[in-house]
């Protein structure tokens, strides 16, 4: 059995793909999946299951299209690449409010995200994983998830550091 920390992009974002944590988690319990948790409103979840990742996204978009009536895409780490991005992040940890992962669906082709004028926002592209650091925030950076998802030709879905390390404390317990 595999532990899983599933990322569903763009649920409960401005009043629209509205769903109800405790239906979808009652959504994925329906599916098989086990030890179901999540967290936070923004579609954080974990779950144990026998499938490949791959499988249990399928399974995941399919059952919310079904149940909530709209597609979501869905994004699946095991525990190891988790622990494995957490413990890759490349700038300073300083600054919590500055730091974020953008996990993607796919490795990229790109090595490059070609905006212009990023001043002291950095980034770095690792695998599907984009770590970011952007000390003028998050609200003024050029380093939008739909920017990244456009230069890199995937599906993105962004966490600060603070989600970031939750999951992968509640993935451990």
């Amino acid at each position: 059995m595999k532990k899983y920390i599933i990322l569903l992009r763009g649920i409960n974002v401005s009043g629209k793909n509205k769903i109800q944590m405790e239906a979808l988690r009652g959504l994925l319990n329906d599916l098989n999946f086990k030890n179901v948790q999540t967290y936070i409103q923004s579609g954080n979840v974990l779950l144990d299951s026998e499938e490949t990742a791959s499988i249990v996204c399928q399974k995941i978009k399919k059952g919310i299209q079904e149940e909530f009536g709209f597609e979501v895409p869905v994004l699946a780490r095991t525990l190891e690449e988790w622990q494995h991005a957490v413990e890759n992040y490349p700038f300073s940890l300083e600054n919590e409010k500055i730091v974020a992962f953008t996990f993607l669906n796919a490795t990229s082709k790109e090595t490059n995200i070609a905006i212009q004028s990023l001043g002291e926002d950095q980034y770095k592209i690792d695998g599907d994983v984009v770590y970011l650091h952007c000390p003028t925030g998050f609200a003024r950076t050029k380093l939008t998830n739909t920017g990244i998802e456009k230069k890199l030709n995937v599906i993105a879905t962004t966490r600060n550091l603070r989600t970031t390390l939750k999951l992968l404390v509640l993935a451990t317990i």
